[in-house]
């Protein structure tokens, strides 16, 4: 009877102690929603627009949109809408091939030769795994974009027939194309098409409806528009899917893919609890098989990056980025938490959240600064609205902006979007202005020879480029130097 009495007294003092740790949890779960929030609130102030969704020990501890997904008609971002999630598509990807994997219709070690004829004698031995893992040696992509629908027979020719950067197995070198070639045998294998696959066997096990290309019955009004800095509309993807009526090779199954952050969420309960995967398939899709750079502690999953926190326990991500929208998610398994965080118009500023975030999540003392408003929305709204004489941009902007201009990255960038828009006159103004405030910096002076370059003003654009490879700095480190030497070459051999 003294031993059950004591049995008893144990029960309740860990019941009491339990208790009181699920009712303190509940406490700091409220105040960090409050605190989070608070914080994100103060960053849309600052042109933060999207949403973003924390989770902790099974609860949501916010869930929420911010900005807008349309500015012209005033909707607003919400944890319905849907945003495109770039490369944290290839997670889809890698989890249909451990899906038939599971299902024996493949193996991890099939190598190409299996699935496609002809091929060159160098590919013939790239294995599946080298694929998921970025160490089949194919370089980043092939085509004019996203939206270059080269017909599949011609894609794959093309592809291999393109020089391999490394033997197969040796290294890491990301590639969408080495996607795109999994996206292939997922339809060679089952089929069916690659997003019909993944529709049946991963979104409707995991009871997702609102996520793919082209098959889920969207809302156009819960599609978010992207803001070019946020300023600029660029539409959004899936009228472009749409009006295609299919998606080209170049970002079939590596990118490109849709879905709201509330599937985002019914997905990581999915892998987290086995649900459209195995346990040991599971354990495959976020180990870390492969280093991606020398001197990084980061690996290369199927279609993951794993790395340790600060704290020293495991982080399974992956980020996507299209140029105008940016998705994180974030999962930490061993402290039982995630992160997901999207954005219709990204910036630099805004690109810093995720981080904060996770240091709000894990350090209750943690004081998060708000993001500050972008130099470069605010250069790029200033031009937009410019309506005077265009030879007069560059001495308005320096008087408008003045000792903001403190760093040449922000003209760069601005005068970048404008030369990609074919704007050149624009990327000319601000360039020469940039060259002005930052004669010494070799990397504006290549970005003045592209920008000449652009204009047929190749007499100009050789200054700029030989400029640029004066400037080169003396320890080596020259990122801008191989382009400007590429540039000179082509232009010497026009002569």
């Amino acid at each position: 009877m003294k031993h059950l009495k004591l049995t008893i007294l144990l029960l309740t003092a860990i019941c009491f102690t339990a208790c009181n740790q699920r009712q303190s949890e509940t406490v700091n779960t409220d105040s960090l929603s409050s605190l989070i929030n608070e914080y994100l609130t103060a960053c849309e102030s600052n042109g933060f627009n999207g949403a973003v969704l924390v989770t902790k020990r099974d609860s949501i501890i916010l869930n929420k949109g911010y900005g807008f997904a349309n500015k012209e008609k005033s909707f607003a971002n919400t944890p319905k809408t849907v945003y495109d999630i770039c490369s944290v598509t290839k997670q889809f990807t890698g989890a249909a091939i451990l899906k038939l994997a599971e299902n024996e219709k493949l193996e991890l070690t099939d190598s190409l030769i299996t699935y496609f004829k002809d091929l060159p004698v160098d590919k013939q031995n790239i294995t599946i795994h080298h694929l998921l893992t970025h160490s089949g040696g194919f370089g980043h992509g092939i085509g004019k974009g996203d939206f270059d629908h080269i017909p599949e027979k011609e894609y794959f020719q093309q592809l291999f027939n393109t020089d391999l950067l490394f033997t197969p197995g040796e290294k890491y070198e990301y590639s969408n194309s080495g996607y795109s070639i999994l996206g292939r045998i997922i339809e060679i294998v089952s089929g069916k098409s690659y997003e019909s696959y993944i529709r049946e066997d991963l979104f409707k096990p995991a009871g997702m409806s609102q996520t793919g290309y082209l098959l889920p019955e969207w809302d156009s009004d819960l599609v978010a528009n992207e803001y070019l800095y946020n300023v600029i509309n660029k539409e959004n993807h899936i009228s472009e899917y749409q009006k295609d009526g299919k998606i080209a090779w170049p970002l079939k199954a590596n990118g490109g893919i849709h879905s709201t952050q509330e599937d985002m969420y019914k997905w990581y309960l999915a892998l987290k609890n086995n649900t459209v995967l195995n346990k040991q398939s599971i354990e495959k899709l976020t180990a870390p098989h492969i280093l991606e750079y020398e001197g990084e502690s980061s690996y290369y999953g199927y279609g993951w990056v794993i790395f340790q926190s600060d704290r020293g326990t495991k982080v399974i991500t992956h980020s996507g980025f299209n140029g105008v929208s940016y998705y994180e998610f974030i999962w930490f398994p061993e402290e039982d938490a995630l992160i997901l965080f999207s954005t219709n118009s990204s910036t630099r500023e805004s690109s810093r959240i995720p981080f904060e975030l996770e240091k709000m999540l894990f350090d209750e003392n943690y004081k998060a600064k708000p993001i500050s408003k972008s130099k470069v929305s605010e250069l790029l709204k200033f031009s937009e609205n410019y309506s005077g004489d265009l030879s007069f941009l560059g001495k308005e902007l320096k008087q408008e902006f003045g000792e903001k201009l403190n760093n040449p990255a922000y003209l760069n960038r601005l005068s970048g979007v404008y030369l990609r828009a074919n704007k050149i006159n624009y990327a000319i103004v601000i360039t020469e202005l940039n060259t002005q405030l930052f004669p010494h910096d070799g990397n504006i002076w290549d970005t003045m020879g592209d920008v000449y370059l652009a204009a047929k003003q190749n007499e100009k654009a050789i200054y700029s480029y030989k400029k640029a490879l004066e400037l080169k700095p003396k320890d080596d480190d020259c990122f801008w130097c191989e382009n400007s030497l590429e540039q000179l070459g082509k232009l010497k051999t026009k002569k």
